[in-house]
């Protein structure tokens, strides 16, 4: 071969490899809003996560929207704190990790606490923050990962509707999705060309099985994690070294796979176009003869006396599946419950309240197994850029309830093998 062949060989090869870099170096950006703190331990396990793969984000914002529970900014600063003293051992590995410094300027207080029927109320630091960071000037989206409720989401589209095309959400929804029925019902039915992928059951395919005696499952603590650093020990804390991590995910997502390609195989899951939010609403109690969608919007009106008093003003407690919700007052005799079932069931409710005739009303209704399932009458209809969980029966869990559950489940070991590396750097 002569050797301008070779050389034009070499530089042919050392330009592909200099072009694959190029693209490996652009990070995607990525804001995180988190309810960690409140009643669910596994924030605090993809927090560690995250801060030990922060090298492969631009992470531009921390934002503590906690619609249920305790959770706050300072739960995430904590987080930090722990990450700061395994600093050192972690940047001698990989020097491009976020500085705990530039972590903690990014944290921001949301929403704490449910929203009104409304979906909105007033602004705060977290979704203010959503908004500036939305706005930046760059060539690529920002990536809004949500691992609770959307109320900062929400609040952040309402008061600037231009971030609607600058932003991509990846949300793990399901039982969040109960926390957050009114701000989704918002956003559902105020931003339907938003780009969204609702993840209602997928990630349920990284929540490990306690009862499997393997590495990738109940030992992979003590095989993995047992013994590396501050972050290590602290692990232990939640669920007792389990791996549950049902929020991760949303960041496989974003390392592994082409995240504008939803329907594409990711770390973080498959997903189909969804063209409809199933939303039902009934104006009387319902019955066994009823079957709602899981995941799907339900509201429940009932008249009643007219009352001297402001919309959604709650006046009624709804009781399901052994919690409650606030019913309000909407005007004109009207009261207005939301719910969305995070699971297939059998739900049975009651309601009290001071107003005799709402207080004492009972009823039930069937949750089907299937997300969306057939379009309701009262479906909010969506744009192009709304995906969720692919209903393949084959992709189903090995029970048959969690929907697109393998397409997460397929890479689980992989996936932790991967993170086993990391946890090697601390010992």
């Amino acid at each position: 071969m002569k050797l301008q062949t070779i050389l034009a060989i070499v530089l042919s090869m050392s330009f592909l490899s200099s072009c694959t870099m190029g693209k490996e170096s652009v990070k995607p950006r990525v804001l995180i809003s988190t309810d960690i703190g409140g009643s669910d331990p596994d924030d605090n396990q993809s927090m560690v996560h995250l801060l030990m793969y922060s090298d492969l984000f631009n992470l531009e914002g921390l934002v503590s929207s906690p619609s249920y529970g305790g959770g706050s900014k300072e739960k995430i600063l904590r987080m930090i704190d722990l990450y700061e003293k395994d600093f050192p051992k972690l940047q001698q590995h990989q020097p491009d990790l976020m500085v705990p410094d530039e972590l903690r300027k990014l944290c921001k207080q949301g929403r704490k606490g449910e929203v009104s029927f409304r979906g909105i109320a007033e602004s705060t630091e977290g979704s203010d923050w959503i908004i500036q960071c939305a706005r930046r000037k760059s060539g690529q989206p920002l990536w809004v990962l949500v691992w609770g409720g959307l109320d900062d989401v929400a609040q952040a589209l309402h008061d600037a509707p231009d971030i609607e095309s600058k932003i991509r959400v990846y949300w793990i929804g399901g039982p969040n999705k109960k926390w957050s029925v009114n701000s989704y019902a918002y956003i559902v039915e105020n931003f339907p060309n938003l780009w969204m992928i609702e993840n209602n059951a997928s990630y349920r395919g990284f929540i490990g099985n306690n009862k499997k005696q393997d590495k990738f499952n109940a030992q992979y603590y003590d095989e993995c994690i047992k013994g590396a650093g501050v972050l290590g020990f602290d692990f232990k804390n939640y669920y007792d070294g389990n791996v549950k991590m049902g929020d991760t995910p949303s960041l496989l997502y974003m390392m592994h796979g082409n995240p504008d390609d939803p329907s594409g195989e990711s770390w973080g899951g498959s997903f189909e176009k969804m063209a409809y939010s199933p939303r039902t609403v009934f104006h009387r109690n319902t019955t066994l003869q009823d079957t709602v969608p899981v995941y799907s919007l339900i509201e429940f009106h009932f008249k009643g006396p007219v009352m001297d008093k402001e919309a959604e003003t709650p006046c009624f407690i709804f009781c399901v599946d052994k919690q409650d919700w606030d019913g309000v007052y909407m005007g004109n005799g009207e009261y207005v419950v939301r719910y969305a079932p995070k699971a297939p069931a059998v739900l049975d409710y009651t309601i009290t309240s001071k107003i005799k005739e709402l207080d004492g009303m009972t009823g039930s209704f069937v949750v089907s197994r299937t997300w969306p399932g057939k379009a309701t009458f009262d479906a909010y209809p969506l744009g192009e850029n709304w995906y969720t969980d692919k209903a393949d029966l084959k992709l189903f869990d090995v029970d048959g309830n969690w929907q697109g559950y393998k397409t997460v489940s397929q890479w689980r070991n992989e996936v932790l093998g991967d993170w086993e590396v990391r946890w090697n750097w601390l010992k």
